[in-house]
């Protein structure tokens, strides 16, 4: 980009050059500070401020390289469909499909490559910033300044391994040496790039206080979530399915899961009361949220826009909204999960039977409140309020994508938008760890090492505030929902336990971009999606049919596991990068 740029200034000059040669020699150039821009030696000098840009890299996306990942987690998943309108609108159609997945399609995925590593590339500057300049910092601020920088470098490398498996290792050593062109990917096996990034959170840990003064700030005990999440990933196994699952489970990295979670547990963080509350605006850095990505209106910090969240921009709702474009639709399978009998879930004919709940018209079928909180549905009111009711017409594609709309990353609609032309954008935070997931976690750890009845008091903990969250914002459904508290002998094996800790996760965390990631954690992506892909292309909704592009589609365990590394990355430096198995 820089040299592209300096071709651009270069190339003007010479034009410019032939046109005055008439008048002026072109050995007369004007030295002319430029203007809007920072030298690279002045920034360096100023090491609070080089911190400050890493983190602002954070919400730094857009819909096309969403750092939240919601293409990556969701629309991979039996959760939810891509939506828009149709299968060609955006390049995110293959994520949902995986038959068609390569290199090069969609191609946004080098964009996201691309700008995850410019976020690792702000941090390893601020890091030398820290190095060479730190002295203007007292010491301690300057070891809470550096914790802070690793743990954003290892949050931007979580998400690189988490999507491409083998990366290559970019610090502020090879950022020294100006060495990046021959930085392989395969320089290190999975379970040591992960290490690494065990590293980077251990150091932020250690050093990091547990409150920080400033708001969205990383603090120890978001480390400690964050090292409990790293902990989980490998304690499964590689990610790829032949050696992924219970047989593969290290009981050393579980441990550690167990340990650092209850840091949290004991901290400062806790349950919100209300379910539904945890994604409205107004509570977004709640008692429920460790560490989230800050997003804020005009009206907040005094700019044109606001630092809006662009990643979700087209989420919102067809026609409810001045700009919604109705992407991220979640599935009926998603829908028949939260079905309940007896309060409890129906593990084992959830989807034998197409359902959907209808507004003012109770059934025999009861649902898990949460579902009204996650799922749009016509009938019902839209977050909420009654006088934003959804309709069939809140869908654009609905021989497509069908009828239902997410509803978690969205304000209530009287909120209105930060802004809404040409595109929609909200302030909504976006979570990276919430305490609930963080506690789930910690349920799955003592699942896996025998401790069943801890992990039974904290899923009953997770059941109970859904059960709390109906009269506040859902009394519209209060005659559809039962949920009920597990009792001793759902939990009396390693294997029911399991079931149910995974079907929480599901229920809980439903639209939140990370299903994909679990499935493939567990070691069992191949056979849920395949199962997923025959059933959702069968879709019908008040007599329209939809998602018949499944019948096209396909997982391959062995191959899809991961993504492929980007064409465009494996040009740029021939050689240099392997791709990933099976692409």
């Amino acid at each position: 980009m820089i040299t592209y740029n300096i071709k651009k200034i270069a190339a003007a000059c010479f034009v410019c050059c032939g046109i005055t040669a008439a008048l002026t020699s072109c050995d007369d150039f004007i030295d002319v500070e430029p203007q809007g821009v920072i030298s690279e030696d002045l920034a360096m000098g100023q090491p609070d401020e080089m911190v400050t840009s890493a983190y602002a890299k954070l919400g730094d996306d857009w819909y096309t390289y969403p750092f939240n990942l919601w293409p990556y987690g969701d629309l991979t998943s039996d959760d939810a469909l891509k939506g828009g309108s149709g299968t060609t609108d955006t390049n995110y159609h293959p994520f949902e499909v995986w038959s068609t997945l390569t290199a090069s399609t969609p191609d946004h995925m080098d964009e996201m490559w691309y700008h995850l590593y410019c976020a690792i590339s702000r941090c390893n500057r601020a890091l030398v910033s820290l190095a060479d300049a730190g002295d203007q910092l007292d010491e301690q601020t300057r070891k809470i300044r550096e914790g802070e920088v690793r743990f954003l470098r290892a949050h931007f490398y979580f998400k690189l391994v988490q999507l491409w498996n083998q990366v290559p290792w970019v610090d502020e050593a090879v950022y020294r040496n100006h060495t990046e062109e021959q930085t392989p990917n395969n320089a290190f096996s999975h379970e040591e790039l992960m290490q690494k990034i065990v590293d980077e959170f251990k150091a932020a840990y250690d050093v990091l206080p547990v409150t920080q003064p400033d708001g969205g700030r990383a603090n120890k005990i978001a480390a400690a979530a964050y090292l409990a999440k790293c902990y989980l990933t490998m304690a499964w196994g590689n990610g790829y399915e032949d050696a992924t699952g219970p047989t593969h489970i290290n009981s050393e990295y579980m441990q550690e899961v167990i340990k650092y979670t209850a840091e949290v547990q004991k901290s400062q963080y806790d349950y919100l009361e209300d379910y539904g509350d945890i994604f409205l605006p107004e509570y977004k850095n709640s008692k429920e949220s460790i560490f989230a990505v800050q997003h804020s209106g005009y009206e907040d910090d005094n700019t044109r826009f606001g630092r809006a969240n662009w990643s979700n921009m087209l989420n919102g709702c067809w026609q409810m909204w001045s700009c919604g474009w109705d992407f991220h639709k979640p599935s009926q399978n998603l829908v028949n999960a939260f079905k309940t009998k007896d309060g409890l879930p129906m593990f084992d004919d959830y989807k034998n039977e197409i359902a959907y709940p209808t507004n003012g018209v109770p059934n025999a079928q009861k649902w898990d409140p949460r579902l009204f909180h996650t799922v749009g549905m016509p009938t019902f009111p839209y977050k909420y309020e009654a006088q934003y009711t959804m309709t069939k017409d809140n869908s654009r594609t609905p021989n497509t994508y069908g009828y239902y709309a997410s509803l978690k990353e969205v304000p209530q609609r009287s909120k209105g938008e930060t802004f809404d032309n040409p595109w929609q954008a909200f302030a909504m935070n976006d979570y990276v760890l919430r305490y609930t997931d963080v506690m789930l976690m910690r349920a799955e750890a003592l699942i896996e090492t025998g401790q069943l009845e801890e992990a039974r008091t904290i899923v009953n903990a997770v059941r109970q505030r859904a059960k709390n969250s109906v009269a506040k914002h859902i009394q519209y459904a209060a005659d559809q929902c039962e949920i009920a508290l597990y009792a001793s002998s759902d939990f009396d094996t390693k294997e029911k336990a399991r079931l149910r800790l995974q079907w929480e996760r599901r229920l809980e965390l439903a639209m939140e971009n990370g299903r994909y990631f679990d499935l493939r954690r567990w070691g069992i992506a191949s056979q849920t999606l395949n199962k997923f892909f025959e059933t959702e292309q069968n879709s019908v909704y008040d007599g329209q049919t939809y998602a018949q592009y499944y019948k096209d589609a396909h997982y391959t365990p062995g191959k899809n596991e991961y993504f492929p590394i980007p064409y465009i990355q494996l040009f740029y430096v021939p050689g240099l990068y392997t791709q990933n198995k099976g692409y």
